[in-house]
This record gives C-alpha cells, sequence and structure tokens, in this order.
C-alpha cells in the first residue's frame, strides 16, 4: 500500500454518548444518546499538539498516551502511514468513568477523524472495518456499535470479527440519566462478574432481551419488563450500592430503569411526558440529565466558523 495523502483542511467529527446492556443485554445492546463530544484535527507539519476542554481537562494526558490519539494512530497505520504531525482540539461533553461510553466516544472520533484526513480514507477503511478496528481496541462492540451507527444497535462477534445491526428506536422514548459525583473504572465493576451464573437467571435474561428488541422499537409500554437482569447488576452492588440502590427504587415505582454500561450512572427509559418527573425522583447526589436518542452516530461535521470555538 502507498504511503497516504492527507488532507490540508482540518476536520470536525462528533460522537455520542451511549449506554450498553439495558439491563437484560449484557455486551451485546446498545443506545446512542444525545450527548456529544467534538474533535477538531489538522494535520500539521510536524509534533502532536492537543487542546481539551470540559471533561478530563484537568486529567487526561496531552501526549501519545491520549486514547483518541492512540485510536488515531492505529487507524493511520491500517491506512497506510502516519501523517508528519497532528494538532488535536477535544470539546468533551461525556462524563468520564460513568458508564457513558467516554472511551468508545474517544475511539470512535479517533478512527473517524484519521479516515476523514487521510485521502481516500473512506476506500481504505470502510464503515465494517472500522467496527472491526473500534472494537478491537475497546475489547468489546456493544458500546462502539451504538456510538458508530447511533439508534438501537445489536453486537456480537463472529469469528473474533465485531458485527452490528442498528434499530430505530420507536418514538417518544426519553432517556434520563442519573450521574453520581464518583466516577468507577469499568475493569473494577468486571471483576466482580462471576465466572458462571445460574442456568434460571441466564434463561431470563435471554428472554428479557429478546423482549427488549420488541420493546425499544415498537412497544416502549413493554419496557419495565424488558430491561429485567440477573446477570450484572447485582453482582456489582458492593462497588456501587447507590446506583443499584436507585435502580430498584424507580423500578418499584415502575420506572424501566438500568445501570448503564458498567456504572455508576443509572439510565431511566420512560415516555416524553414523564422525563421532567422521572428527572426529580433520584435527591441528592445525582444530576440528573434528559437527554434525547441520537440517531446519526459518529459524523464528520462542517467545519463552520464558529465549530473552532463550539470546539474548545
Amino acid at each position: 500500500m502507498a504511503h497516504p495523502a492527507f488532507r490540508a483542511a482540518p476536520v470536525r467529527v462528533r460522537t455520542p454518548a451511549t449506554s450498553a446492556n439495558l439491563g437484560p443485554g449484557f455486551d451485546a445492546l446498545g443506545l446512542a444518546l444525545g450527548l456529544y463530544d467534538d474533535v477538531v484535527v489538522r494535520v500539521a507539519e510536524s509534533g502532536l499538539h492537543i487542546d481539551i476542554a470540559g471533561e478530563g481537562a484537568d486529567t487526561l494526558p496531552r501526549d501519545e498516551r491520549h486514547l483518541m490519539v492512540r485510536a488515531m494512530r492505529t487507524a493511520f497505520d491500517v491506512l497506510g502511514g502516519q501523517p508528519r504531525g497532528l494538532e488535536v482540539v477535544c470539546a468533551n461533553r461525556v462524563p468520564h468513568g460513568r458508564g457513558l461510553g467516554s472511551s468508545s466516544a474517544a475511539i470512535c472520533a479517533g478512527l473517524m477523524a484519521a479516515r476523514a484526513v487521510t485521502t481516500g480514507g473512506e476506500a481504505r477503511l470502510g464503515d465494517r472495518a472500522l467496527l472491526e478496528l473500534a472494537s478491537e481496541i475497546e475489547g468489546h462492540p456493544d458500546n462502539v456499535a451504538a456510538c458508530l451507527l447511533g439508534g438501537f444497535t445489536i453486537a456480537w462477534t463472529d469469528g473474533g470479527a465485531a458485527r452490528a445491526v442498528r434499530l430505530d428506536p420507536a418514538p417518544g422514548i426519553a432517556p434520563v440519566a442519573f450521574v453520581p459525583a464518583q466516577p468507577l473504572r469499568t475493569e473494577t465493576a468486571r471483576g466482580l462478574l462471576p465466572r458462571s451464573v445460574p442456568h434460571v437467571d441466564a434463561a431470563l435474561n435471554a428472554g428479557r432481551s429478546a423482549l427488549l428488541v420488541e420493546a425499544l422499537t415498537r412497544r416502549p409500554e413493554l419496557l419495565l419488563p424488558a430491561t429485567e437482569d440477573r446477570l450484572h447488576q447485582e453482582y456489582r452492588a458492593s462497588a456501587m450500592p447507590g446506583s443499584v440502590q436507585l435502580v430498584a427504587r424507580l423500578r418499584e415505582e415502575g420506572v424501566p430503569a438500568v445501570v448503564s454500561g458498567a456504572g455508576p450512572t443509572v439510565l431511566a427509559l420512560v415516555g416524553t411526558a414523564e422525563a421532567d418527573r422521572v428527572a426529580r425522583l433520584a435527591g441528592d447526589g445525582w444530576a440528573a440529565n434528559r437527554l434525547e436518542l441520537d440517531a446519526a452516530g459518529a459524523s464528520v461535521l462542517p467545519l463552520t466558523a464558529g465549530a473552532g470555538a463550539d470546539a474548545g
């Protein structure tokens, strides 16, 4: 493969927050949410310069360790070669370490940006390969599938390669995310999972996962039974007791609520008419965010006159 040429103009990429699992759909189901990270990337003459505003501005590295830059480097290797230099400006809005897919947003932004600044990038790295690469970096496909495709996604691996299908959520579903102040490392949450679970629990989750596809796409009135889980949330309770207690309390009141991804954010999926009322139910210690569903997924957007300021 010949060394690629790079575009002189900067590119702007927007990636949505995501919620995975959605209760029973462990490592398979994902939902794209209307909360976004933006990044503007330009190929430079030399070096690496990173500006970060918003989430992680005080903690994220501004060098080759930055996850988005690592994803870009991986994509450039696949595309045929590295640019001489990079300028990266990030505006981060997806909370970090809260189970809302911040790492997937960074990975997908890096892969999309690398492809966009490479001449002929889409021909060299197609959408299917992009999903496979994002899943390899992330370690599982549920969040990256929703981030790339938008909407409601079902992801799986086939021979080690990530695959996904996208479905349109039913109209009128309003996600409410209850975000706690303290983060939780995904590795910590995964480490609490048992190596095996009772057959009856696995059977229940299989049925609820199937029901959740119907509930999210056609019959939202079934969301409460469809979001029941016995595979992961209770096992993780010791790491996020407040989250599991909030899920239980909301469900007792008839609200379809789950732990978002590995937690500790709690996600409620309610009708638009109920969203404001539900947002007031959490109490102190939670930031309630009424969100929209994202339909577009990761996107390359026009770099308008105001985009540079908006991005950082």
